[in-house]
């Protein structure tokens, strides 16, 4: 496509919706077109002053966006569903990084996927995607070693175990031919007894201004493997959704990953 690509963002006055609109001025791929805030926020109105963007105003609904060719959505599960209803209806891209979702949201993420591309990740890192790939392998190589999973992020993350977390969770159940529902373990207090063989534990860490950090520990008889990676830049995801959203528009309707990103880049 030569021209750029037309851009909506959903959160835009969120840390990720901010960390994307400093990145846009210097990105000649894109052309922001939609920039949706959360009804009764302060910015309802605003100019956005983002490069070739700078008369556009922030918006608390979609009513008119001018047909973005994709949209990223860093929101909230209100807000994602929202975008997404703008996304079947205009048979638009999404790309998403919002987590906590219902189980309700997730089957109409799945249903939509069938009409639309859809990418959704808990992290946009690159240094994450390897990350998973690592930890698959290892968890696949040392079946009988324990594994524990410890995460920490700023103190007003919503949501614990982050997604990050879980996902790595998921992809070492898998390697391990098992599910993340039957080995995991998210808590533990007084008298806990042994630890249950095949099991995955969570810790969870809560503070501060931590970007994101995640730490898999492979603990065997004698030696310990830890494989891990930390965020010191918010501006990485944003990076990451940005180049997602390049990769996605034009895709088949499915739900795609960061790893199809990576694999087939443009």
């Amino acid at each position: 496509m030569s021209r750029p690509l037309r851009l909506a963002i959903s959160g835009a006055s969120g840390r990720m919706g901010r960390a994307l609109l400093s990145l846009l001025g210097d990105d000649t791929r894109f052309e922001l077109v939609h920039a949706m805030v959360a009804p009764g926020s302060a910015h309802t109105g605003q100019p956005v002053f983002v490069g070739r963007a700078d008369s556009l105003r922030y918006a608390h609904d979609w009513m008119h966006a001018p047909a973005p060719d994709v949209v990223i959505d860093f929101s909230g599960p209100a807000a994602l569903a929202t975008a997404l209803d703008y996304c079947l209806m205009h048979g638009t891209a999404l790309v998403s990084g919002t987590t906590g979702i219902d189980a309700a949201l997730e089957t109409r993420l799945a249903d939509a996927s069938k009409r639309i591309a859809i990418l959704r990740a808990a992290n946009f890192s690159l240094g994450v995607v390897l990350l998973k790939r690592l930890l698959r392998e290892a968890a696949a190589a040392l079946p009988g070693w324990d594994l524990e999973i410890v995460e920490a992020h700023h103190g007003r993350k919503q949501d614990a175990p982050s997604g990050t977390a879980l996902a790595l969770g998921h992809a070492a159940a898998a390697a391990r031919h098992t599910t993340l529902e039957a080995a995991a373990v998210y808590s533990r207090e007084g008298q806990t007894g042994k630890r249950v063989d095949g099991s995955i534990g969570f810790a969870v860490v809560r503070g501060g201004d931590i970007v994101g950090e995640h730490m898999a520990m492979l603990i065997g008889q004698g030696e310990l493997l830890e494989l891990g990676h930390r965020a010191t830049d918010r501006s990485i995801f944003a990076r990451g959704a940005l180049q997602a959203a390049h990769w996605l528009v034009g895709r088949a309707p499915g739900q795609w990953q960061l790893d199809d990103v990576i694999a087939t880049p443009h």
